[in-house]
């Protein structure tokens, strides 16, 4: 247990501004996130004191012993990976009903805890803030020159073209936006990664639930999603594609992905609920993408070579990478990210909505004019089949691209590549 000042070479994250927010309205704040993703570091940097659970098995104990020994600091004082000692909720609970003080407590976590030990309500008390991986813009390889809240705004689009070349953002792709691998190689990022999947199978998925799972039955079941990611692909299919030497059947399966949601990993994108003017009816099917597009590549054994020859899995890849960026930068418009899909198999990769109504729709391209012009003719299919006279005119039909400018084109699509969004 320690004071402690902003870590040296912090580097800011997009949700920095959602913790000040919180921190200035309520007593506590719970960060939340995968492990690794730099949730520490960021409760560091408002922080000015801390206790380190996986650090620090003294304090684990004192939680039940002398609780007041551990609140006790200058504030507001950071309690990382707080589910480590879960009697510590209800004690901050009750704290932050003391004084009626705001920023008083930041927890961070790496997993959902079992629901009893927050059965106890935080309302009124404790925010919570969701933290994924880095994007684009957070490892310094995008420009932001375009904002999703300028596009939720319909603001026009002029960018000059990044500097970021297409194997560039392959490599990206397969690197994450892990933190502690900014600066390090791919070969030794997915070296990293192997490893951080390997944990999570033996260790991390028994530990959340506290039920023994089998590690192999675990690996096959993120590698079929690795196969399926940024498809509707159902538990069943998941399941089936799982199976090995033990088969894996639907339950089990949905039990796995709940633990690997529990621990922030994988991250489905749900449907977009909205109303048609056309008989088609919406697909309620969710999309699965992992919280990072790196544990995919991780988990089907790419490398950026193997991915530049086959454009179809990159394609896949490249529209999660798409979709975690698009919830970064999302969030801090208070925007959420969906997808689209109804039973004339029209589709949109993504569905920007704003709380007040605002949305864009998105498709993702590799690039090429041809397909370019396909998803114009998407987005512009969307546009006339969903009732605008009740949700209003799509703030923007949104072309994502890996390379390239963006400019808005005569048709009413926009183009942008992803090294040029941001926040």
């Amino acid at each position: 247990m320690s004071d402690t000042l902003e870590p040296d070479g912090y580097r800011p994250r997009v949700t920095d501004s959602a913790v000040e927010r919180a921190l200035a309205a309520m007593p506590t704040v719970v960060i939340e996130g995968p492990k690794g993703c730099g949730k520490t570091w960021t409760g560091r940097k408002f922080a000015r004191s801390e206790v380190l659970f996986d650090r620090d098995l003294n304090a684990r104990r004192t939680v039940s012993i002398v609780p007041g020994l551990i609140l006790d600091g200058p504030e507001p004082r950071l309690l990382d990976e707080w589910q480590l000692a879960p009697e510590i909720w209800n004690q901050a609970r009750h704290a932050s009903d003391e004084g009626r003080r705001t920023g008083r407590f930041i927890l961070t976590g790496s997993a959902v805890p079992a629901d009893d030990i927050t059965r106890h309500s935080g309302v009124g008390r404790i925010a919570r803030v969701l933290m994924r991986p880095m994007s684009l813009l957070e490892t310094g390889e995008s420009t932001a020159e375009v904002s999703i809240g300028s596009l939720l705004d319909a603001e026009p689009v002029g960018a000059r073209r990044p500097d970021a070349e297409f194997a560039h953002i392959v490599e990206a792709l397969c690197r994450g936006g892990w933190p502690r691998l900014l600066d390090r190689t791919v070969t030794d990022a997915q070296l990293f990664l192997d490893n951080y999947l390997g944990e999570l199978c033996r260790t991390d998925v028994a530990e959340v639930d506290g039920v023994a799972r089998n590690p192999d039955g675990v690996a096959r079941l993120i590698a079929s999603i690795a196969r399926n990611v940024a498809t509707t692909a159902s538990f069943s299919k998941l399941a089936a594609e799982a199976s090995g030497d033990r088969p894996l059947n639907r339950t089990t399966a949905t039990e796995y992905q709940r633990s690997l949601q529990r621990l922030f990993v994988v991250e489905d994108a749900p449907c977009w609920r909205t109303h048609l003017r056309s008989r088609a009816t919406l697909r309620a099917a969710p999309k699965r993408h992992f919280v990072d597009p790196s544990l995919a590549v991780a988990a089907l054994g790419a490398s950026p070579e193997r991915l530049r020859t086959d454009l179809q899995a990159l394609g896949f890849l490249f529209e999660s990478l798409v979709v975690r960026d698009l919830r970064i930068y999302a969030q801090a418009s208070g925007a959420t990210v969906y997808h689209y899909r109804d039973s004339d198999q029209l589709e949109a990769d993504a569905v920007i909505e704003a709380r007040d109504g605002r949305w864009i729709a998105a498709e993702v391209k590799l690039g090429g004019n041809e397909n370019i012009e396909q998803a114009a003719r998407s987005l512009l299919s969307l546009r006339d089949k969903v009732d605008t006279a009740r949700i209003g005119e799509p703030s923007k039909l949104l072309i994502i691209t890996a390379t390239g400018y963006g400019y808005d084109r005569p048709d009413g699509t926009t183009v942008v590549p992803i090294s040029a969004l941001g926040p």
